[in-house]
């Protein structure tokens, strides 16, 4: 009986999870000691490799770069025609091959013999030239391909990233890597978004519609519809003392134009850090069903205001 797609997407995602399990039982005997000397390179981790080996080399190299490891790629072919000019004594060396067996690698294999620079050989087989050369070798579990004639790049490119993974992961760990350096390396898209702190993106200043306890509530309709956020923070001094809402004009409504905004206001105001992440702040706003959260710093002193909109805005959805 023939076989569905989904037969063969099952079987091929199986045998690479297999894989996976099976390297991370036998993981390389050499890996400490390749994050060791990573850890300690004053220049750049270069990683290459050619063909699909290419590819897992340069997504390896920018995951090195986004979380604390500086790195790049160097194709092998232009390594042979200039580029490995690019390549310091300074830095170290990541070749992927399957075989070991490479040729396009040797101009660079040589390269890091004449400048005793530091090789690394993520290969299948320690004894080819490849794992000859190097000073540690990261040797992947010899498992089946995962295409229907065993030859295509599949399994093994697959163990390879997830290897190129473990060691970006064990060096940011090693150097206490955190959410605040992540976020300097990703100031754009949905990741930056993810990580931009209340502060990013917070009204403060002039912007903030305040109003004092003994204010009458003309001035503080007035303040409220200027400023356009529908809230107004009460204030004493510098310090948050409550919130005025729409609520709580409703909730006011007889006799409201006698009152004061002290009189009307709610004194235990919704408020958030300027260091918290925009996300969680979004989080807030969303499981209280509230448009606006008033920022404040430990001693309670009012410095920005959040509205729901500066989140969406910011691409925090």
């Amino acid at each position: 009986m023939t076989a569905t797609p989904s037969d063969i997407a099952r079987e091929v995602l199986a045998t690479e999870a297999a894989a996976l399990t099976r390297l991370g039982a036998e993981l390389p005997e050499s890996f400490d000691a390749v994050v060791d000397l990573l850890l300690k390179v004053q220049g750049r981790v270069i990683v290459s490799g050619m063909g699909k080996s290419g590819h897992v080399a340069s997504k390896i190299a920018a995951t090195f770069a986004s979380t604390g490891t500086p790195a790049q790629t160097v194709h092998p072919g232009e390594a042979s025609h200039g580029d490995l000019g690019m390549i310091t004594r300074n830095d170290a060396v990541i070749l992927i091959s399957n075989s070991g067996e490479t040729r396009e690698l040797a101009d660079m294999i040589a390269h890091c013999a004449r400048f005793a620079i530091p090789l690394i050989a993520m290969t299948k087989r320690a004894e080819s030239s490849l794992g000859s050369a190097a000073q540690h070798v990261l040797l992947l579990p010899d498992a089946a391909e995962a295409c229907a004639i065993g030859m295509a790049p599949t399994t093994s490119t697959t163990m390879a990233m997830a290897l190129g993974d473990a060691l970006a992961v064990a060096m940011m760990r090693h150097r206490g890597f955190g959410k605040e350096n992540f976020a300097a390396f990703h100031p754009g898209g949905t990741l930056g978004a993810q990580l931009l702190h209340v502060r990013a993106v917070m009204h403060t200043g002039s912007e903030l519609p305040l109003v004092t306890e003994d204010a009458p509530m003309s001035e503080v309709l007035l303040e409220m519809s200027k400023k356009g956020f529908g809230v107004a923070a009460l204030v004493d001094g510098d310090r948050l003392a409550g919130i005025i809402t729409d609520g709580d004009l409703r909730r006011n409504m007889d006799g409201l134009m006698e009152r004061t905004a002290g009189g009307v206001a709610t004194r235990t105001p919704l408020v958030t850090r300027p260091d918290t992440l925009l996300t969680e702040a979004l989080g807030v706003m969303n499981m209280s069903k509230r448009t606006v959260l008033l920022v404040v710093e430990e001693d309670h002193r009012l410095v920005g205001l959040l509205h729901i909109h500066d989140a969406l805005r910011a691409g925090v959805a």
